[in-house]
């Protein structure tokens, strides 16, 4: 087997979630959401599926999706992008970040990534051949240090892949640190690999920042969205991916030996959902957010620390100002089978462990559900200090 996937094992989100159905333990661990996302979107797939076509749709993607794709980022992000060159689908954005590193990287480049990050990050890259040069950020705040960024760049570096919002630290790149970013691309001639798939949970009247939109940026940046993520459905692998002509055209050849396309009625009922108004985004975040404030403060009443949740699905809870004298991954474990609550440790978004211990849960879940799972944590938190 290929020594880089011989050497993993599961996921932590696989090993957490199964704990959870083994144990009948709340899931407040991997990030999917309790509700089944709009209907009427999930009424316009039905209807294609039964109506058809089923047979395989163009490479890059419908051209309905693809134009509303470019529409929805005009319109609510300021993103001008031309859908026939600069827009393909693609099955999910891990299958855009593929084809993007795929697309971009050879053997021997080297890519900088902020410290903690997406757990698929790094075998991606090592399988296309690339070795990591990691940034760590620090909580609470999780903001970049110019000396260190800087320090992270080669005369090999090919390519930055950033995420913001950032998946686990709920956090947002500032603009500030966009920039940062952007000067050390531009000065390295690199491309920046943008995944974005959370730019619609932002919360207090923040707004996302694309980086296609920094300046210097717009032909050097490959920006991925995901429709699973806009429109709480994550199980309908329909990503998006934005770039300059020369790089989407770079890109269409990974993608095309990837899945090579998305199912075509999945793609008609997204084209739908981006038209809706700025209202229906805005409800949803309102929802979200109201879901996050209830954890943090049934948390804080439980005499639980936690973290900024500044946008994703995610909070962190800091286990030592907590009270709690455990690693991440030995509380995480002891809490879903002595307890009753799965959590995802954050030490899993590192390559070697962090200096804190915290654990992330997801929010995005029924008052019911949250109830009980801060319930569950409390008597956590009494068996475990």
């Amino acid at each position: 087997m290929n020594s880089i996937y011989a050497s993993l094992g599961d996921t932590i989100f696989d090993v957490m979630s199964g704990l959870a159905r083994e144990t009948g333990a709340v899931n407040l661990g991997q990030g999917f959401t309790e509700w089944d996302g709009p209907e009427d979107v999930r009424r316009r797939a039905a209807d294609a599926l039964i109506t058809g076509p089923n047979q395989y749709p163009p490479m890059r993607g419908l051209p309905e999706l693809r134009e509303a794709v470019a529409e929805h980022y005009g319109r609510l992000q300021g993103v001008a992008v031309d859908w026939q060159s600069e827009v393909t689908i693609t099955s999910g954005a891990t299958e855009a970040l593929a084809a993007a590193l795929l697309a971009v990287l050879s053997p021997g480049d080297q890519v900088v990534l902020c410290e903690p990050m997406y757990d698929s990050y790094l075998p991606m890259l090592r399988r296309a051949g690339a070795t990591a040069r990691i940034v760590r950020l620090q909580p609470p705040d999780w903001r970049i240090n110019r000396q260190a960024l800087a320090a992270a760049f080669t005369d090999k570096t090919r390519a930055v892949l950033l995420n913001t919002p950032l998946n686990p630290s709920s956090s947002l790149i500032a603009a500030d640190d966009l920039a940062l970013i952007a000067e050390q691309c531009v000065k390295h001639d690199c491309v920046a690999i943008s995944d974005e798939v959370w730019e619609h949970s932002v919360f207090d009247g923040a707004h996302h920042i694309s980086m296609l939109s920094v300046p210097g940026m717009r032909e050097r940046t490959i920006k991925i969205g995901s429709a699973g993520k806009i429109f709480e459905m994550t199980g309908w692998k329909v990503g998006f991916a934005c770039a300059a002509p020369p790089l989407t055209r770079a890109f269409a050849r990974a993608h095309q030996f990837l899945t090579f396309t998305t199912p075509p009625n999945l793609q008609e009922a997204v084209a739908f959902g981006l038209g809706k108004p700025a209202t229906h985004f805005d409800a949803m975040r309102q929802k979200l957010a109201r879901a996050r404030d209830r954890l943090a403060q049934a948390l804080a009443h439980e005499g639980f620390v936690t973290l900024p949740a500044a946008g994703t699905y995610f909070m962190a809870i800091d286990l030592a100002n907590s009270g709690i004298n455990l690693s991440d991954t030995t509380f995480a474990t002891r809490a879903v089978k002595e307890a009753g609550v799965a959590t995802i440790p954050f030490s899993a978004f590192y390559e070697t462990p962090p200096d804190s211990a915290l654990v992330r849960l997801c929010f995005a879940k029924s008052d019911d559900t949250l109830d009980r799972g801060v319930d569950a944590l409390a008597k956590a938190r009494r068996l475990l200090t």
